[in-house]
């Protein structure tokens, strides 16, 4: 995913290039199949912490996954 942005570029024209951005990355899959992908990362992760050891900040990941699954749901 290229999302550069040049300085001379106006406000509006930058999030139109995130927006065809985050458009394409979403076209590549269902809106069900990136929610299944990310609870299998999530529950990975949440598997991982036995052996990593618990992280201070879980309770932000855990609220930042549930925004992301939020998003791809409205869209």
């Amino acid at each position: 995913m290229q999302t550069k942005t040049h300085s001379s570029e106006s406000p509006d024209a930058k999030w139109i290039a995130y927006g065809k951005a985050v458009s394409d990355l979403l076209s590549s899959s269902t809106a069900e199949s990136w929610n299944r992908e990310l609870w299998t990362m999530f529950s990975g992760f949440m598997l991982a912490q036995n052996e990593m050891g618990r992280a201070e900040n879980l309770s932000n990941t855990f609220f930042s996954f549930k925004e992301l699954l939020e998003f791809f749901e409205k869209v």
